[in-house]
């Protein structure tokens, strides 16, 4: 699998940009998964369902599945989060996956920007960012593409991986 991730600050445009990719490269034909890294606690699970009862119980996973999807939630227990390349050998093959977040992995990534935010830019101290996607006039060492030019942020992210 290849794979190509998308970085940047809150509120720097990563989640819509990552939507409008999917949308864009599945469109092309070619299948993609995603990995999104949270900095906070979640929980994908509602208090009183079955499975989280389960959880609560002190099951160290839990795998829920119906006719249309199924998931499968593991509980770390106070043990270290698992690294970029196990989570990544958990997915099931397709051809690329993009990956949300993970900015100080060695992966080859997009930095979006949004000159609002008032954050520094990534890529200037981060060789690993490929490129940038952003709301302002850049001059970097690297292609700097408009934050909402899907299409042409697609065609790099694909030619760089070979797909």
């Amino acid at each position: 699998m290849k794979i190509y991730g998308i970085v940047g600050y809150k509120n720097a445009g990563k989640t819509g940009l990552m939507e409008r990719l999917v949308t864009e490269i599945t469109g092309r034909g070619i299948s993609v998964s995603t990995l999104k890294h949270a900095h906070h606690s979640f929980d994908v699970d509602h208090p009183g369902k079955d499975s989280h009862r389960h959880r609560q119980a002190g099951a160290q996973q839990v795998l829920l599945a119906s006719r249309d999807r199924w998931a499968l939630m593991s509980e770390l227990r106070g043990a270290a989060e698992p690294p970029l390349a196990d989570l990544l050998r958990l997915l099931s093959p397709v051809d690329l996956v993009l990956i949300e977040g993970y900015k100080r992995d060695a992966h080859p990534k997009v930095e979006a920007f949004r000159a609002v935010t008032g954050n520094p830019l990534i890529a200037l101290d981060d060789p690993t960012v490929r490129a940038v996607a952003s709301d302002t006039t850049l001059t970097l060492d690297r292609p700097v593409f408009d934050l909402n030019d899907t299409a042409a942020i697609a065609d790099f992210i694909l030619s760089e991986v070979g797909l």
